[in-house]
C-alpha cells in the first residue's frame, strides 16, 4: 500500500495507544471476572468466539481466499495451539499477581524471540541489542522485586511464584508463535490468519472446557460485577484485535509499533485505579527501564 493510503503519524499513534489499552483493559477486566468466580476457559472461549465472528465477517468482506497448502494448515494449527496456550497462562497469571507485573514480565517475550531465532538458525542478536536485553532483565529483577524478596522469603508466596512462571510461560510461547507467523505463515493475509487461529483457540478452549480439564474452567460468574467485567472483557479485547487487523495496513506498523509497549503502563495505571494494585517505587523504576528497552529494542530492528 502506499504511503499516501497511511494515516498521519500522530493519529496513528493515538490509535495504536488506544488499542494498547484496550489490551490493557482486557486483563484488567478479566482480574475482576476471576475475582467473582468465572472459569478461565469460559472467558477464553468468549473472548475468543466473539472476536472470531468478527474477523469472518472482515473476511468475508474482503472475499478473502481460505485456499491453503496442507504444510500451511498444519503450521496455522500450531500457531493457533501456541496462542491459546498463551491465553490460558496469560489469564492464569494476572488471575495471581498484579496485572502490571504479569504483562511487564511478559515483555520477555521480544528477548526469548530473538534467542530463538538465532537458535533456528536465523541472525545473531548485535552487541546493542545484547546489552539492551541484558538491560531489560535487570529491569525485571527490579519488577519482580527480587532483592527484596529473596531477603525475605516470606513475602514469596505459592500464588506469586505460579504467576511469575505463568508469566515466564506467556512470553516464551508467544515468542514461538512470533517465530511462527514471520517464517512459515507470513505470505498469509493477516485477517485469515488471525481468524484461523481464534478458530482453532475457540475450539480449544470449548474441548478442554467439554473435557473438565481444568476444574472450574467453564464456571459462568458468580455476581453481576462478574458478568460485567466479562461483557468488558469480550468487547475490550474483540475491539482492539478487530481494530489492528482492520487498520494494519493504514497504521504505519513497522514505525509506530514501539507505541504498543504502552499497554504494561496501561495496565500498571489501571490496575492502580480500578483494582487498588500498587507496585513499589523500585518496581515502577524498573518497570520503565524494561520498556524503555523494549522500545529501542523495537526501534533498532524496525529501523
Amino acid at each position: 500500500m502506499t504511503s499516501s493510503a497511511l494515516l498521519p503519524r500522530h493519529i496513528a499513534v493515538m490509535i495504536i495507544a488506544l488499542i494498547a489499552c484496550s489490551f490493557a483493559g482486557n486483563h484488567v477486566a478479566a482480574r475482576i471476572a476471576f475475582d467473582h468466580d468465572t472459569g478461565l476457559l469460559m472467558a477464553m472461549l468468549c473472548r475468543s468466539g466473539v472476536t472470531m465472528l468478527a474477523l469472518i465477517a472482515l473476511v468475508m468482506w474482503r472475499r478473502e481466499s481460505l485456499r491453503l497448502t496442507p504444510q500451511t494448515w498444519a503450521w496455522q494449527l500450531l500457531l493457533g495451539l501456541l496462542i491459546a496456550i498463551q491465553s490460558f497462562c496469560i489469564y492464569s497469571a494476572v488471575a495471581r499477581i498484579p496485572v502490571a507485573l504479569a504483562l511487564l514480565v511478559v515483555n520477555l517475550s521480544p528477548i526469548l524471540l530473538a534467542i530463538l531465532t538465532w537458535a533456528l538458525g536465523g541472525p545473531r542478536p548485535t552487541r546493542r541489542a545484547s546489552l539492551l536485553m541484558g538491560l531489560i532483565l535487570f529491569g525485571l529483577v527490579l519488577v519482580l522485586d527480587l532483592p527484596s524478596r529473596l531477603a525475605n522469603p516470606g513475602t514469596i508466596d505459592a500464588s506469586w511464584i505460579e504467576g511469575v512462571l505463568f508469566s515466564i510461560t506467556t512470553a516464551a510461547i508467544f515468542a514461538c508463535a512470533l517465530w511462527v507467523t514471520d517464517h512459515r505463515l507470513a505470505r498469509m493475509p493477516g485477517a485469515v490468519r488471525s481468524m484461523l487461529t481464534l478458530a482453532v483457540v475457540f475450539i480449544a478452549s470449548a474441548i478442554a472446557g467439554a473435557a473438565g480439564l481444568v476444574p472450574g474452567g467453564m464456571s459462568l460468574p458468580s455476581a453481576l460485577a462478574g458478568w460485567i467485567a466479562l461483557g468488558c472483557l469480550v468487547v475490550l479485547y474483540g475491539t482492539a484485535f478487530s481494530a489492528l487487523f482492520i487498520l494494519v495496513t493504514r497504521l504505519d506498523i513497522a514505525r509506530n509499533a514501539p507505541v504498543m509497549n504502552m499497554e504494561p503502563v496501561a495496565g500498571l495505571l489501571f490496575g492502580w485505579l480500578i483494582l487498588d494494585q500498587l507496585l513499589g517505587g523500585i518496581q515502577v523504576i524498573g518497570g520503565l527501564i524494561v520498556i524503555c528497552g523494549i522500545v529501542m529494542l523495537a526501534y533498532k530492528r524496525t529501523a
